[in-house]
């Protein structure tokens, strides 16, 4: 792996009034708004001088603010640009303009699910001997075929639009059929970084060993601490790490190399982060239930989410998610406008908590081993 990154301090970052010339009229257009930013930025990195090679454009929310247009906008446009090679999305330090003579060697090339999309789709459309003028199907029934999501699948589309490859991505009308499809075996960034991420821990740990925070591995792996926490997933869902809350952080607890490797249970005595956040959050919901039942009656209408959660010393995103939960069980309903809120619908018993840490299926066996 090259060491030698790059860091955002020594790039020179192009300031938005420098790019602020030619703005695009995004009013009553005939093509979507992704397209027409598209265009737009291309020409600017074309023809305006002080865009330059090795540059770093300007952040995506000046550039959404610049435009007036949301930040998701501006992020499939930056897309569909690199796609066209005139810049590269550099993680951790934003969207570098390229020299589209030379090649960066400092970062490598990565696969991303939309990437991976758009490749697929094409190949569908060569399968299915589609003809110009002919319809693919909707986004939905894309995602299906495919196996992605449907917002994937809508950023794929934006991409084939800009190419000129489909009409536009609302109506889907295939409009050329000059393109390759290329070798269906690249990988996304995040299967790449978890095999990395294999190698490390093959290298220099071993089972029982913790794994470093994730801003340390998003620098060593020059990757998005996201990306490192959707390899991380993908790694415990193979059982080589288990997540624990709290001070016990991200442990090995299987080699990569080893094929038949059963998981002790002593390693399992702690909830896996998902299941302890699940057991939170029910300990929030059975607080809520019991403030319901002993306060409030049906059609009564709660606090809001910000006095809840001064109320119950708790964080406003776990009493929302708790709040939501409950919903989908039936006990609240929301309403909107100007005397909407959130309503009881039916009283609660009164339930007990369930222990948040300990693994409950841990627990069975240990209890099934006590009773042989």
């Amino acid at each position: 792996m090259n060491n030698s990154v790059q860091k955002k301090s020594n790039l020179k970052q192009i300031k938005i009034d420098e790019i602020s010339i030619n703005l695009p009229n995004l009013k009553n257009i005939g093509e979507s708004k992704v397209s027409a930013v598209t265009k737009w930025l291309v020409n600017t990195i074309e023809t305006n001088a002080n865009v330059k090679p090795g540059f770093l454009l300007p952040s995506k929310p000046e550039i959404a603010y610049l435009l007036g247009v949301s930040i998701g906008t501006i992020q499939n446009s930056l897309r569909a640009v690199e796609d066209l090679g005139y810049v590269e999305s550099k993680q951790c330090i934003g969207t570098m303009v390229r020299d589209r003579d030379l090649s960066d060697k400092n970062f490598r090339k990565l696969t991303s699910k939309r990437e991976t999309a758009i490749n697929s789709i094409k190949k569908y459309i060569l399968e299915k001997n589609l003809k110009i003028g002919q319809t693919l199907p909707s986004s939905r029934s894309l995602a299906q075929n495919i196996g992605c999501s449907q917002n994937t699948i809508r950023q794929a589309l934006q991409h084939l639009t800009s190419s000129g490859i489909i009409e536009n991505s609302y109506e889907r009308v295939i409009k050329s059929l000059d393109f390759d499809v290329k070798n269906s075996n690249n990988k996304t960034l995040v299967n790449k970084v978890a095999d990395d991420l294999k190698n490390y821990i093959n290298g220099n740990l071993k089972t029982g060993d913790r794994m470093p925070a994730h801003d340390e591995l998003s620098q060593k792996f020059r990757a998005s601490i996201k990306t490192i926490h959707d390899a991380l997933k993908s790694l415990m869902g193979e059982g080589i790490l288990l997540a624990r809350r709290g001070r016990y952080g991200t442990t090995v607890i299987k080699m990569p190399d080893d094929k038949n490797v059963e998981i002790k249970k002593e390693t399992s005595i702690f909830a896996s982060a998902p299941e302890a956040a699940f057991y939170y959050y029910e300990k929030t919901q059975n607080n809520i239930k019991k403030m319901i039942a002993e306060n409030f009656e049906i059609g009564a209408k709660l606090p809001s989410i910000s006095e809840l959660s001064k109320q119950l010393d708790l964080s406003p995103n776990t009493v929302r998610k708790a709040v939501h939960n409950l919903a989908k069980e039936g006990y609240l309903t929301f309403s909107r406008g100007r005397y909407g809120g959130t309503f009881v619908t039916d009283i609660p018993d009164e339930q007990a908590f369930k222990w948040l840490a300990v693994n409950q299926g841990y627990v069975q066996t240990t209890a099934t081993d006590n009773r042989l």
